[in-house]
């Protein structure tokens, strides 16, 4: 019982995580309508979750990361979180929407195989299994385009990459430390970086236009950032890097949902299909053992 219990919650937080990821292309779509640009979009996003979660670690006496988990926390925020999101957002101007979208979630493979590379992770049938099933969903959901130019693939892959090494420091190094001020030093590297870019591009900040893209504004920064990072960190506890990264597939299914529900958007019988086939790999991965992989442990 002891066994079922963190992997239960582990999973219960790293599907809370992508839902609430799932949910900011929407809440996207009505901030740049209200004005905001992607540089200032993310500058803002990262500095209002860093200054909303800074009062709770500073009035609750809150352990700050230190050592190898504080440098790996900044390494994270300021340049993996940054340059995923550059890369992805550069990649779209050469390859269309869902080519750039299928090459970025190869990053739960990409983890796997890099864990078992780098960190001596045990490569079982389970997770070869939940490998096949997560992407054959998501081949399915978003569409095999596989078309653009190189710079675009190139930029998918890259960005994949990025991401990969972001969600490998937090298993490695950062899930011994606070889930709030880990996410806390996070927020705030990125908020420095990204605010980097806002003053290189020399034409200032943008604001939203209206309180319809203020409210879009904060449920980016509380919902899609505080809410799913700090839950993907408490899941990536309990559940290792992998595991975290082929659960988090669950999130374009939740965005397609919302899509349907609050834009109108149809949903295809292949979108419910590739959604199936992404919640059977949840299934198997989330599934009880009888013994302990050294995965559990060392992811």
């Amino acid at each position: 019982m002891e066994l079922r219990s963190p992997r239960l919650w582990g999973t219960v937080c790293v599907l809370v995580s992508a839902a609430a990821f799932g949910s900011m292309a929407i809440f996207a779509k009505l901030a740049y309508a209200a004005g905001l640009d992607a540089a200032s979009l993310l500058f803002l996003r990262f500095t209002l979750a860093g200054l909303c979660l800074l009062p709770v670690v500073l009035i609750g006496r809150l352990p700050w990361p230190r050592g190898r988990a504080l440098v790996a926390l900044l390494v994270m925020g300021g340049v993996c979180y940054t340059g995923n999101s550059q890369t992805f957002f550069m990649a779209l101007n050469y390859a269309p929407a869902g080519t750039v979208a299928l090459l970025l979630y190869l990053y739960p493979v990409l983890v796997m195989l890099l864990s078992a590379w780098l960190f001596g992770e045990q490569l079982t049938a389970r997770k070869w299994l939940a490998a096949a099933l997560t992407f054959s969903g998501l081949v399915i959901t978003l569409g095999l385009e596989l078309a653009g130019q190189p710079l675009g693939i190139a930029l998918g892959v890259a960005s994949a990459l990025i991401y990969s090494s972001y969600i490998l420091l937090g298993g490695r190094y950062a899930t011994g430390s606070h889930p709030i001020s880990s996410a806390c030093v996070v927020f705030l590297a990125a908020s420095l970086t990204n605010g980097l870019i806002v003053l290189a591009k020399g034409d200032g900040l943008h604001w939203p236009h209206n309180s319809a893209g203020w409210l879009a504004l904060l449920a980016i920064a509380l919902i899609c950032t505080v809410l799913a990072i700090v839950g993907f960190l408490v899941g990536l506890r309990w559940v290792g890097a992998t595991r975290a990264s082929m659960m988090s597939t669950f999130e374009p299914v939740v965005t397609v949902l919302l899509a349907a529900v609050w834009l109108g958007e149809s949903v295809s019988m292949s979108q419910l299909l590739g959604g199936a086939l992404i919640l059977a790999g949840v299934l198997v991965l989330s599934r009880p053992q009888a013994e302990v992989e050294v995965s559990d442990i060392h992811d």
